[in-house]
């Protein structure tokens, strides 16, 4: 037999033995699109017809084995009726089980990553055999959906339930070590061995000295579980998914019920139900929301390539300002091997820094993701220094001193004497304007602004804010040195707030409003938690700093004085004004403290009730739904994000929701702030904003939804 297709090779390499290799043409991946399930279908059903067919050895030709489905294009299955997605899905499955009974063994070499349809085709065949560099998993959960080619059929009668219950409801990739010990495959060798060491398995097969047969009948019958083994394992299961998930993600549920369902169920059976939950999940709105946000991670780290292509690397980088922020980036840099300098005019502020990036080592050795040698060697990439001659062979300087205009230009002016004629400039600074930065610069072109999110080392996101007078190539250069550090960039137009702090801070004015009319903030916090933020804003709030809020708060209100002006004062101004700064004083809304885990525990401070009565008069708390509170806090952040792109200060709907789920925390499962516009209608978001003008013009809606309202359009057309 020989077969040479776009996506697909076949031929006879020995005496009735078949080896079928997955080499995706014009793509550096293998992947499932219409081209390999269509090949895919007509190899196998050719083998069917091989009559001297012994065995079948199936690999890859690239780096990774198959690194799962082709996301755009079942995004196309998705908008089938309910009914036919199913058959749709059933014919997909039914190529993996034609293969899986061809009457042969067969063998996978698993030489890299095989994910989702890449993992369930090995899953598919009789032996795996995995390289030292392979991973495993089944990540579908991720993108709010379940493995539909036979995943959370075939997987929990491999390794058992409660191993397949943890890795397709977590949906994390699995080392082959992992994988070996869990039973998901049958050896680990090295990359050198692979093709040798499956050869050899398969021809052990096809000799009679493994039992293919017992493999392929243990894999489609009934999991062997009696009916209470089965109770406790789906209903515990059940029970901790709910707890974690809080009702928010149906996806790791579905996948508790799909293998409970079918447990007691031949494999085709099985997969009538797998086909069934698959394609429930795929008309959530939560499916829609996350492969919305991986689409747009997929586009951020798209965009990061490009500048990569045109930018000089940053082989040294440099900090100045050794605080709590130039301690993470210090941290953030030496762990992804990039050497950095941490420049500071105080030996005590150095040693902050210092203890920053060495605490967060030492937390990453406590729970054994890190080893002791290895935290020395990245401690010894942080160079602490107190000479602006430290910078000169810097490619890229992050500015991370006081948030202070004057203070900045200064450091500046001095820094310019040392710096490489060639090296970026690029501000930390979380408000102050980059155009006013770079007023009095010598050479403005290599400077930008690189917002980093606090803590540095848990928040995805950079902004990196552009200049008129910015090049390319400084652009380039911190958006590849982001990316490089393992963060997630999005470039942004210079504008009062840039876009995370521009659109959170009506965001604030939603809560400040609500607090004013007698709504109480513990409430508020309760309905934004349950809405899906990790903070309700009176927490959030704390946490930040109501000093900085405050400072911020000013910044924007100078800025879009006709909508953001502080002249009343709210909340956030009586609190800076009463010395309430939040957590960092242990005077706030909430008293801070640690459960015994050590996780942040808060309850409320009891001078807050006095407090609120002297700022704004003893209240009766008004009648007031949950839908409203919601709409009260959101609408003012979905039109400060729209008029972010009508003042072209980001390029697309995406990057904003990528941005506010990467910098503030934005319920992934609702997608973003446009997802989630589209989601509830923009004719009726923009109804119910103008129900509140009155309030605010910050809940005025912008032309452009307006517009789109008119024209039946969303921001996500799929």
């Amino acid at each position: 037999m020989e077969f040479n297709g776009e996506a697909l090779q076949c031929r006879m390499i020995e005496d009735g033995v078949v080896e079928m290799t997955f080499d995706l043409q014009n793509e550096s991946v293998n992947k499932f699109n219409r081209v390999t399930m269509e090949e895919y279908r007509e190899v196998v059903n050719q083998l069917g017809q091989e009559s001297g067919l012994k065995g079948l050895m199936i690999n890859s030709a690239k780096e990774a084995f198959i690194v799962g489905a082709d996301i755009n294009e079942f995004l196309g299955f998705f908008q089938m009726p309910l009914d036919e997605l199913i058959e749709q899905i059933k014919r997909q499955q039914q190529v993996f089980l034609d293969m899986e009974n061809l009457g042969v063994p067969s063998v996978c070499a698993i030489n890299g990553y095989a994910l989702g349809g890449g993992f369930e085709i090995t899953l598919a065949s009789t032996f795996r055999i995995a390289s030292t560099q392979a991973k495993v998993g089944l990540p579908e959960v991720k993108l709010g959906l379940l493995p539909g080619f036979g995943g959370t059929t075939r997987l929990p009668r491999l390794i058992g339930a409660d191993n397949a219950l943890e890795w397709a409801a977590a949906g994390d990739e699995k080392k082959p070590d992992e994988a070996l010990k869990a039973g998901a495959v049958d050896a680990v060798v090295e990359p050198e061995q692979l093709k040798e060491a499956s050869m050899k398995m398969l021809m052990k097969a096809i000799q009679g000295e493994l039992n293919w047969q017992s493999r392929v009948k243990n894999k489609q019958g009934p999991l062997k579980l009696n009916e209470n083994e089965a109770m406790m394992t789906f209903e515990t299961a059940r029970a901790f998914i709910s707890q974690k998930t809080k009702g928010q993600y149906p996806s790791p549920l579905t996948i508790v019920g799909v293998m409970q369902a079918s447990a007691g169920l031949t494999i085709r059976e099985a997969l009538d139900v797998e086909a069934e939950g698959f394609a429930e999940l795929a008309k959530t709105s939560e499916a829609r929301a996350l492969i919305s946000l991986f689409l747009g991670d997929q586009l951020l780290k798209k965009k990061a390539k490009t500048y990569r292509k045109t930018a000089k690397p940053v082989k040294k980088a440099a900090v100045l300002g050794a605080g709590i922020m130039g301690g993470g980036v210090a941290y953030q840099s030496a762990y992804k091997k990039i050497p950095i300098t941490m420049k500071d005019i105080s030996s005590s502020q150095l040693d902050l820094g210092m203890s920053e990036a060495a605490g967060i080592l030492q937390r990453r050795v406590d729970r054994s993701r890190m080893d002791s040698r290895k935290m020395a060697e990245t401690l010894t990439r942080i160079t602490p220094s107190l000479s602006y001659d430290s910078l000169k062979e810097a490619d890229l300087v992050v500015e991370a001193v006081v948030e202070l205009e004057k203070v900045k230009r200064q450091v500046y002016q001095e820094m310019e004497e040392v710096l490489a004629e060639d090296a970026v400039l690029a501000s930390n600074t979380s408000t102050i304007s980059i155009t006013k930065l770079a007023e009095g610069l010598k050479n403005p072109e290599r400077f930008c602004g690189m917002h980093f999110f606090n803590p540095v080392h848990r928040m995805p996101l950079v902004e990196v804010i552009r200049t008129k007078q910015s090049s390319e190539e400084a652009i380039a250069r911190t958006v590849a040195y982001a990316a490089d550090l393992g963060k997630s960039p999005v470039v942004v137009n210079d504008c009062p707030g840039f876009l995370v702090n521009r659109v959170l801070f009506p965001y604030f004015a939603g809560f400040a409003g609500l607090i004013e009319e007698g709504v109480d903030f513990e409430r508020i916090d309760r309905v934004m938690q349950k809405f899906g933020w990790p903070m309700g804003p009176a927490w959030l709030l704390d946490v930040v700093g109501i000093d900085t809020s405050h400072h911020a708060g000013g910044v924007l209100a100078e800025g879009y004085p006709e909508r953001m002006s502080n002249e009343k004062a709210n909340i956030i101004t009586h609190m800076f004004e009463n010395g309430r700064y939040g957590k960092k004083n242990e005077n706030g809304f909430y008293i801070h403290t640690t459960d015994k885990k050590g996780k942040p525990r808060k309850e409320r401070d009891p001078e807050m009730g006095p407090l609120l009565e002297k700022f704004f008069g003893k209240k009766v708390e008004p009648k007031m739904t949950d839908q409203a509170i919601i709409e009260r806090m959101m609408l003012p952040m979905l039109m400060e994000s729209s008029r972010c792109l009508e003042d072209s200060i980001v390029e697309n709907p995406a990057e904003v929701d990528m941005a506010l789920v990467y910098g503030l925390g934005f319920p992934p499962f609702r997608g973003g702030i446009f997802r989630w516009a589209d989601e509830e209608g923009l004719g009726r978001l923009a109804s119910a904003a103008e129900q509140y003008i009155e309030l605010s013009e910050l809940y005025r809606p912008t032309e452009q939804i307006l517009q789109m309202v008119s024209k039946g359009e969303v921001f996500h057309p799929i």
